[in-house]
């Protein structure tokens, strides 16, 4: 499997139609993009939670709007993927800033983003233990 989550269409996503989980990972989501394969989930997931920190720090590390866009970007398709909704959407807000809107936003949206992260970290750690 690639080092990173594939990125699903854009029909994939809440704004297209589905409506979000009030889970932190929509799992009809993912098992509709996993077949229901319970090993190729939790091979998502784990990716997910190990991807999901790489970006995480990239974004910390930006140090132009492309290198902020970029992480932010692939945070976003990678929580499309496994259905969290809520950090998909941070991740979006995120990478739609630049430039003055970037400096004075870039910390609340860092934030936003670690409390998406963590809650969907969470609640996978917790799906992990019991399967």
């Amino acid at each position: 499997m690639a080092s990173e989550l594939a990125v699903w269409p854009d029909d994939a996503s809440p704004e297209a139609g589905h409506k979000p989980s009030s889970r932190p990972v929509d799992l009809v989501h993912l098992s509709r993009y996993t077949l229901g394969e319970r090993a190729l989930e939790r091979e998502v997931l784990e990716l997910f939670c190990t991807q999901s920190a790489v970006y995480l720090d990239r974004l910390r590390q930006a140090q132009s709007d492309q290198d902020w866009k970029d992480a932010a970007h692939s945070l976003k398709g990678s929580a499309t993927a496994i259905g969290a909704w809520r950090t998909a959407d941070a991740a979006r807000k995120a990478e739609a800033l630049s430039g003055t809107t970037l400096l004075e936003g870039r910390d609340f949206r860092l934030r936003e983003i670690e409390a998406s992260l963590r809650e969907a970290e969470t609640y996978i750690g917790a799906l992990l233990k019991d399967r």
